[in-house]
Order: structure tokens, then sequence, then C-alpha cells
């Protein structure tokens, strides 16, 4: 990984002390524990199958983000309406907030606060 001359303004060295803490701490089984238990929790939220997420509801993710350009991503994406009735607009995550999407959350808190 490169270590750049200077950090982004939305991430600060204390940000990094904290994550590293954390990371010597707990350690990353629980990022993996997700993978481990996937066959349960399809199998647990079977019975919501076609389900729709009737809260209101931003869908908010990074241009460079992997989730975005797996197959068939842009035609859900695009449909999102259809399973999320209430989600808000502007509906626009190209072109609001670029990124990798573990950044895309931090630079974007102000900017959809209002919405």
């Amino acid at each position: 990984m490169l270590d750049p001359e200077t950090l982004p303004a939305w991430l600060t060295e204390q940000d990094i002390d904290y994550y590293t803490s954390e990371f010597e701490r707990t350690g990353f089984s629980s990022g993996l524990n997700w993978y481990r238990t996937i066959d349960k929790s399809c199998e647990l939220i079977a019975a919501w199958t076609g389900a729709l997420v009737r809260s209101p509801a931003l869908y908010i993710a990074g241009e460079r983000d992997l989730v975005v350009n797996l197959p068939g991503s842009q035609d859900l994406i695009a449909h999102l309406r259809t399973f999320v009735p209430n989600l808000r607009a502007p509906f626009c995550y190209q072109d609001v907030v670029t990124g990798p999407s573990r950044s895309v959350l931090r630079r974007s808190m102000q900017l959809f606060s209002s919405s």
C-alpha cells in the first residue's frame, strides 16, 4: 500500500490511530464472520424475499465502489425504487460523491444530512 505524503481532508492521524488500535485489539475476525455465516444469513432472511423497504432511505456509493460495477448492478440501482419506494431524491451516486466506498460515508455526512 502506498503511504501518501499528506492525508486527505476527511481523514486525520487520530482516525488512523483509532482504526489501528481497534484492529490490533480485535483483529479482523468480525469482518470475516459475515462470509462464514452467509449460508445461515440467507436462510434467515428468506422469509423477507420480495418485501419492500418502506422506510425513507438513501443509496450512497462511490463511483469506484466494487458493488456498483458488478454485472447487473447498474440495472438494479436504476430500478431501486421498485424495492425501496421511499428512496429520497436526489438519487445520483456517481455525480454526488466519488471515491472508494470506505471514504464515501465519511465525506458525504454533511452533504446528505439534510436529505
